[in-house]
């Protein structure tokens, strides 16, 4: 079974690759590149990964944050919406990922969510952002608190590599929605749809 996983230079996301390739799956990893510093660690963790899982985990995609989310991100300073940067950083990179999927025949999205930790991840926005692909979402973690997540990550190798020191994320805003209405998503999409990634792949 192919599937599509985002990847971060973090914690979390190597661990959830690690429990699909595990299970069978060959994983593909997407990333969105910020900066030089995350990509090289990602290159990294997969190399770790490797040596564990061997060819079941491939090469990453890269793609261009800037170039694929950024015109998004501006828009909705443009609207007075950039506390929901947030969740369109996610729902961006899920159509992304829907699309890399389909061209090479993958069945599913892997991200390596762990409910309530961050912005993006609490249960309100994970059903908003889910609404971005027709694909299934595939969460490995959602269940584990930090410190399980942590064990595993040590024991993988890949747990020194994503704790090196990296430029933080430049698009967070300083109060990001944290629960999502629907509504007021789809009222936020209307606005912002002309911006969304297309073709990337």
């Amino acid at each position: 079974m192919k599937v599509v996983a985002l990847l971060s230079s973090g914690i979390d996301s190597p661990v959830a690759i690690h429990l699909m390739a595990s299970r069978g799956a060959e994983v593909y990893p997407l990333h969105f590149r910020q900066d030089e510093i995350k990509e090289d660690k990602v290159r990294r963790i997969v190399d770790k990964l490797r040596e564990i899982h061997g060819d079941r985990v491939k090469d990453p995609y890269i793609v261009d944050a800037y170039e694929v989310q950024g015109p998004v991100f501006e828009k909705l300073k443009e609207i007075g919406k950039a506390k929901w940067t947030c969740v369109f950083c996610k729902y961006t990179m899920y159509i992304v990922a829907t699309e890399y999927a389909k061209k090479i025949g993958a069945k599913a999205i892997i991200t390596g969510d762990s409910l309530g930790q961050v912005a993006s991840q609490t249960l309100d926005n994970l059903m908003v952002i889910s609404t971005a692909t027709d694909l299934p979402v595939i969460r490995p973690l959602i269940a584990l608190d930090k410190e399980e997540i942590v064990k595993i990550a040590k024991e993988i190798g890949t747990f020194e590599i994503s704790i090196e020191e990296e430029p933080p994320c430049p698009f967070v805003p300083k109060f990001p929605v944290v629960r999502a209405g629907l509504g007021q998503f789809k009222n936020i999409l209307e606005k912002v749809k002309d911006k969304l990634p297309r073709e990337v792949i």
